[in-house]
């Protein structure tokens, strides 16, 4: 008996992490399939969950696998997907696609947010197109993507850190924007205003880089240690901020805490 191995559903409210508007005609998911081969190594296998041929209905979700990388896009959207997302990101691409990621742990998220991102680079340039980052509120025209090799990941093609509105107490804040894709909560920090924000922003950066490689949330308490500048992060809070995407999961840090174990 011959075992069928299931695909991997999308995350529980199937938000893509790219939207792809289409400058051109919405590429076929052969076409996909061919430029990713030539760009990665392939091959780029794709199923979908009826078991019919990708190119039979390009509304379809389909399931891309690269060796042990998995996500899942689809190439054409219904056309009433396509007004909603036109009039939401005020663009003028009348057809659009999607990537969406599989639900995973923040662990083994890395993998996937590199192959998302490769697939969506391919959509856009293959349409000469524009893709929209959901999670760092991002637009990406062609010349926009980091043409990376296979093996190399770099934290700040896939986040932001931005100066944000100062808070009630004139404090400046800053904050990440892209966690969010690795399973993670977004950080924030606070600095008096008035002072230089790009060493404060580097610092954030590097927080969230050192999250990333860890691969999970430190509990409100817990120190994480910056091994590249030598510092020490305290986490000082965890709350939730509003965004135009809904409620975001966030833990404020501050600089300098004592390093403490990870609590339940």
């Amino acid at each position: 008996m011959k075992i069928r191995r299931k695909l991997p559903k999308p995350s529980r409210a199937a938000a893509p992490l790219y939207v792809i508007g289409y400058a051109g005609e919405p590429p076929s998911p052969i076409e996909l399939a061919t430029w990713f081969d030539l760009e990665y190594g392939g091959p780029l296998r794709m199923k979908t969950a009826s078991g019919q041929s990708p190119d039979l209905d390009p509304t379809q979700l389909i399931h891309a696998v690269h060796g042990p990388w998995e996500a899942s896009f689809t190439s054409l959207l219904p056309e009433e997907d396509c007004a909603t997302w036109r009039e939401r990101l005020n663009w003028g691409h009348h057809s659009a696609g999607q990537v969406i990621p599989p639900s995973i742990s923040p662990g083994k998220a890395v993998d996937v947010v590199l192959h998302a991102a490769r697939l969506a680079r391919g959509l856009t340039l293959l349409t000469e197109g524009t893709a929209y980052d959901l999670k760092t509120q991002a637009y990406l025209n062609p010349s926009d993507w980091k043409d990376r090799s296979l093996e190399h990941f770099v934290t700040g093609d896939h986040i932001t850190v931005e100066q944000g509105e100062p808070a009630e107490s004139g404090l400046e804040r800053f904050h990440t924007s892209g966690l969010a894709k690795f399973g993670l909560d977004e950080l924030e920090t606070f600095s008096p205003r008035g002072l230089s924000g790009r060493p404060v922003m580097d610092r954030l950066a590097e927080a969230a880089d050192e999250l990333i490689r860890l691969g999970r949330n430190p509990t409100v308490g817990s120190s994480v240690p910056l091994l590249l500048s030598g510092t020490t992060v305290q986490i000082v809070r965890h709350h939730t901020v509003p965004s135009p995407h809904g409620p975001v999961p966030v833990r404020e840090i501050s600089w300098g805490g004592t390093e403490s174990s990870d609590g339940p």
